[in-house]
Formats: structure tokens, C-alpha cells, sequence
């Protein structure tokens, strides 16, 4: 199990998260910014604060500590990344999408807001997250910069996230065609969620200047942790009730979506879930004990209950 200390960690990073989000998402104008609509940023501060784990963050900011690399620049990188997941989590809530009327316990953008209200939320985060990233606060270095531009965009678009998520909406059967095997499911699964965790821990490895082959073994640990995480979701969906993950639950089966669950057991998808952990651990070999948060967000992921 996850220790006392990595649970205080990881609060630690939210709540530090937090507090540069809620900057992030205030009134003030930014040079070459004309106005912030109100209605427009309620939408995106009811959708990003006071709530969520932040381990997508908290990859970032570990592993750019894990090469002595801290700092705001960092909590920038960190809070971006934040900020693209949350557009996709306020995308993927939408009547058109998986209609879901709950996110974090609390109702979803649409449900609070409207529909149209949500997708200009969405619309604006997921700029904002790139905003930040090419901001010069971030850091000074153009290249670093724009290292992470390019990985978040790579991770994000039409061949990781909202790839995925096409064909996570084939899978349901909407567009016709055979339901997806196992190699093609791990392969969804791969983009729609594993795409962005594995580049936040790339993200600190750019932001730390880590050589090509620890930036290799770091992404190699971020693409199993990925994996190890969707399939924990998709047992938690099959398992879990409304009340404990904040959430709608048992729609993965309702919508016939692909999942490892539905092909390997309930079992299955457990020693999975296990398997996937070790490759994490075993990724990080060469990195000592202080990599042992990493190890720990790891386990995290499979054992978490929400």
C-alpha cells in the first residue's frame, strides 16, 4: 500500500496545484488578453478547482525533483497539464459524449452551467494549458518551452487523447464495424488515457534537461502506470458505487464500451493491473530510492478508490 508519507506528498502537491490554478483562473487580464467573461471563467474554475487527485501534476513535479528541478516554472508545467485534463474531463461529460451529470461529486459543467457554456470551457483550458507551457514564466530556455508544446499537443491530439476517444466512441458501436480485440483496446486505452500520463512524467524529465535515455525509462514508466490506471478506472466503473468515486458508475457496460475488464475478467484485469505496476517499478531501476514517490504513485493507481 501507498505509505502515510507519499499520501501527504501527493496532498501536498494538490493543495500547491491548487493555489496556481485558482491564479491561473482569476479575473486579472494577461498581456494581449481583451476581456475574461465572467460566465466563462466561473465555467472553468467550477470545472478545474476543488477537486480532482492531481497526479497528473504531481508526475510532473516529482520527477522534476527527482533531477533537483523545482520551482515555479515547474508548477506551471504541472498546472498545464492539469488543465488540458480537465478540458478533456468537461468534453467527455457532454450529451454528445458519455452524458454524465456528475464529475467529482459535483454536477458536471453542462449540468451547472449549460451545454454551450461547456464546450467554450473546454475550448478555453485547453488553450490556456498550451498558453502556459509556451510562456516564457515557465521557462526562460525557447526550446525547453517549446519540447513540451510539442509533447503535450503529441499527447493530446489526434494521435493520443482525442484519438482515442474516437475510437472509444467506435467501440460503442456507434459508427458500425466489429467490436474492438484485446491489442486494439490496449491500444485505445493507450491514447485516451495513457497518452497524458506519460507525458507528464516526460514533462519533468524536459523541464529537468534529463538525457535521451532517462527520458526513455521515465516514458517507459509513464506508459505502464498509464495502463495500470485505465484498468483500475475500468474495475472501479464495474465495481465501485456513485458515492465513492464521485461519479456515475457501471455506464462502461451500459454504452458496450471496450474495455480489459469485459475481455480478461474482473481477475484478469486485476493481475493486469499488478503486471503493469511492475513493469512501472522495474522502469525505474536505475533511479535509487529517490524515485520511491514514483513507485508509490504507481501503486497509487491500481489502489486508489476513487
Amino acid at each position: 500500500m501507498p505509505s502515510n508519507h507519499f499520501a501527504t506528498r501527493l496532498a501536498e502537491a494538490a493543495r500547491t496545484i491548487e493555489a496556481m490554478l485558482d491564479a491561473l483562473l482569476s479575473d486579472a487580464l494577461r498581456p494581449g488578453e481583451i476581456a475574461r467573461p465572467q460566465r466563462l471563467v466561473a465555467g472553468m474554475r467550477h470545472a478545474v478547482l476543488g477537486g480532482g487527485k492531481r497526479l497528473r501534476p504531481f508526475l510532473v513535479v516529482e520527477v522534476s525533483r527527482l533531477f533537483g528541478r523545482t520551482g515555479e516554472g515547474v508548477l506551471r508545467a504541472a498546472s498545464a497539464v492539469e488543465l488540458l485534463h480537465c478540458y478533456s474531463l468537461v468534453h467527455d461529460d457532454l450529451p454528445s459524449m458519455d452524458d454524465d451529470d456528475l464529475r467529482r461529486g459535483r454536477p458536471t459543467v453542462h449540468k451547472a452551467f449549460d451545454v454551450a457554456t461547456a464546450i467554450l470551457v473546454g475550448d478555453a483550458l485547453q488553450t490556456l494549458a498550451f498558453d502556459v507551457l509556451a510562456d516564457p514564466a515557465t521557462d526562460r530556455d525557447a526550446a525547453i518551452r517549446a519540447d513540451l508544446v510539442l509533447g503535450l499537443a503529441r499527447a493530446a491530439g489526434l494521435g493520443g487523447m482525442v484519438g482515442g476517444q474516437m475510437l472509444d466512441l467506435a467501440a460503442e458501436g456507434r459508427y458500425g464495424g466489429p467490436s474492438l480485440d484485446e491489442a486494439g483496446t490496449r491500444r485505445l486505452q493507450a491514447m485516451k488515457t495513457g497518452a497524458i500520463l506519460a507525458f507528464s512524467v516526460e514533462a519533468g524529465a524536459i523541464l529537468a534537461r534529463a538525457d535521451e535515455a532517462v527520458r526513455r525509462d521515465l516514458v517507459a514508466f509513464g506508459r505502464a502506470l498509464g495502463g495500470a490506471f485505465q484498468v483500475a478506472d475500468d474495475i472501479l466503473d464495474r465495481e465501485a458505487s456513485a458515492e465513492a468515486v464521485g461519479k456515475r458508475t457501471g455506464k462502461d457496460r451500459e454504452r458496450g464500451k471496450a474495455t480489459l475488464v469485459d475481455l480478461l475478467g474482473v481477475d484478469g484485469a486485476r493481475r493486469e493491473c499488478d503486471e503493469l505496476v511492475d513493469v512501472a517499478v522495474q522502469s525505474l531501476a536505475n533511479f535509487g530510492a529517490a524515485a520511491d514517490p514514483l513507485r508509490e504513485a504507481a501503486r497509487f493507481a491500481v489502489e486508489r478508490e476513487a
